[in-house]
């Protein structure tokens, strides 16, 4: 990466801070520079009392395509290589989620991974026809992280069933997942199918799952965006209104999407197992209408088994969890993937669809019943304590717990301390 080149363009327009993710041929993916400079921002923004809101966008066709996966392949032979850049991202995935300013993001194009985390916990975020979502990290031996085990275990959508009235409202759906409501019956598996499936969902979808708050056509999201500059203000009524106006209403009941599956995928997936849950898509797959079962079950025979039961597992627990307790989760597995603690398959995934691109990985262990489940409770095992992801719950000191400040840049200082001595 060209060290002078700007990653992510910063404007400020009098209240409103505009940040742009800006390496659009790298469809804007996450590098360490990325999430230096975006966790500075959001800080600088909170405290400054001359920013009222902040925006955030993607230059080129994507908004964000998530953590730059060749970074991490490149690092795979140095242990600890890109610890920094994943703590990093973990502590700003915190306090997006938690953010006391008004911030929209405009999700124009691909969002994926890392980079939906930087739009769905957003107050609020505006889609496209030509969005595209996904958390397609269990395919490669990773996980759904970045707060998606706290988001995709509480989420709702119509895949949800309200044990009140049952009525398609777009705005119950998202005020229900925004307050994290768990008043529906029945089993919530919509985020656990998005996580092992890597299910891509189109703009209307997200607005319906409760992923997103808005959608509008692309041919008028600048127009969008030059309204929110011109309104310079976080008043969130008068931005909600500011979107309205070119927003359209989402009506899914008719088309064909995931979304109407809601029945056979509560069904599947309210089995114990990975292998139960495939076992159970199969039975579905004979009867007459599911033919969309197909494409789903090779996917999920083709993905990484450990990736797939590390990913059940973190979602599952992730129903109890609150939201440092999932990213400090998610950190320790994370961190214990990249040292390959119980598989490589992290490094041959990533191998497979992006260095070689052959589409061929070879897991190790190559099935789901060869996955130690007892190797697997090594990942999950908490870290000493100052070597966990440091976020605090406490308002007073909300920003502290940053990498520099942490064990790990402590450990490395006294080491290189006994090297120059």
């Amino acid at each position: 990466m060209n060290p002078d080149e700007q990653v992510v363009l910063v404007e400020e327009k009098d209240h409103v801070m505009i940040l742009t993710l800006n390496r659009p041929r790298q469809l804007n993916t996450i590098s360490y520079k990325v999430v230096s400079i975006l966790a500075e921002c959001f800080e600088k923004g909170e405290k400054d009392d001359n920013v009222k809101l902040i925006l955030i966008k993607g230059a080129g066709r994507a908004f964000s395509a998530g953590g730059d996966l060749k970074m991490f392949y490149e690092g795979r032979t140095t242990k600890d290589s890109c610890l920094e850049v994943v703590y990093r991202m973990y502590w700003l995935c915190n306090h997006i989620r938690t953010y006391k300013k008004t911030q929209v993001a405009l999700a124009h194009g691909i969002t994926m991974g890392g980079g939906a985390a930087l739009m769905v916990p957003m107050k609020f975020s505006v889609v496209t026809e030509k969005t595209v979502f996904s958390t397609p990290e269990a395919s490669i031996g990773l996980h759904t992280d970045c707060s998606f085990s706290y988001i995709h275990s509480r989420l709702p959508g119509h895949l949800g069933k309200y044990t009140g009235e049952v009525t398609f409202s777009v705005i119950y759906l998202v005020i229900s997942y925004r307050n994290h409501a768990t008043n529906f019956e029945g089993g919530n598996f919509a985020g656990e199918f998005l996580a092992l499936t890597g299910a891509r969902l189109n703009g209307k979808e997200l607005v319906a799952a409760g992923l997103a708050t808005h959608y509008v056509p692309s041919d008028k999201m600048l127009e969008v965006e030059q309204r929110l500059v011109s309104l310079n203000s976080g008043d969130e009524t008068a931005i909600k209104s500011v979107i309205e106006e070119f927003s359209e209403k989402v009506e899914l009941e008719k088309e064909e999407t995931i979304l109407n599956k809601q029945s056979i995928i509560d069904k599947c997936f309210s089995k114990e197992t990975v292998a139960e849950i495939i076992e159970s898509f199969e039975t579905e797959a004979g009867q007459e209408g599911n033919g969309w079962i197909g494409p789903v079950l090779k996917g999920l025979k083709r993905s990484s088994p450990t990736g797939l039961k590390m990913t059940l597992r973190s979602i599952r627990e992730g129903r109890n969890q609150t939201l440092a307790e999932c990213l400090k989760k998610e950190f320790r597995l994370s961190i214990n993937t990249l040292r390959t603690l119980i598989s490589p398959d992290v490094y041959e995934g990533i191998r497979s669809i992006t260095i070689d691109k052959d589409n061929a990985p070879k897991w190790d262990p190559p099935t789901l019943e060869e996955v130690d489940d007892e190797k697997l409770d090594l990942i999950f095992q908490p870290f000493e304590e100052g070597f966990e992801l440091q976020v605090s719950e406490n308002e007073e000191c909300r920003w502290s717990g940053k990498y520099e400040n942490s064990a790990y840049v402590f450990k490395q200082g006294n080491i290189i301390s006994v090297i120059n001595l």
